[in-house]
């Protein structure tokens, strides 16, 4: 997914998206339907899976989480990340992208506009949601390695 149609999203949600300097290694942050992005962030696909991140948890998550030693935000941190997952790596995109003759995770990750990191999570997430490979339609997914077979 491009930055851009991420933006437009927000937009629509009336979700203020602001580019700013960090100190320290956060990269993201949502507050009252504003989101903040590390303008040090490199490149468009982190750009675009960080976004993404925040829009879900405008989506998904409630009051402060910043201490992550707390059980309860850990948990929200991971919903928001998993809705990023679904958004950004869904199933259907993977058969799109195998249908557009992408077979392996880097070509996967550059059709899809995300970081490589980004897909081997997104991958793991769904191994552990659903186990080995996924069934949709004609299609079978394996998650680990990453396979894509169209039955006939």
């Amino acid at each position: 997914m491009e930055y851009e149609k991420l933006l437009d999203e927000a937009d629509e949600k009336n979700i203020d998206v602001i580019e700013m300097k960090f100190k320290g290694n956060i990269k993201g942050l949502y507050c009252n339907n504003t989101i903040a992005i590390n303008q040090n962030i490199k490149t468009n696909a982190e750009k675009v899976c960080i976004l993404a991140e925040e829009i879900g948890h405008h989506y998904t998550s409630s009051g402060n989480i910043l201490e992550q030693s707390n059980v309860i935000n850990i948990k929200q941190e991971k919903i928001a990340r998993n809705w990023a997952y679904k958004k950004l790596v869904g199933i259907t995109s993977i058969i799109q992208a195998y249908k557009n003759g992408i077979r392996n995770k880097y070509e996967l990750a550059e059709f899809l506009n995300v970081t490589e990191e980004f897909l081997d999570e997104a991958l793991t997430y769904y191994k552990n949601k659903y186990g080995l490979f996924y069934t949709i339609d004609n299609y079978i997914i394996y998650f680990d390695p990453l396979a894509i077979l169209e039955k006939f």
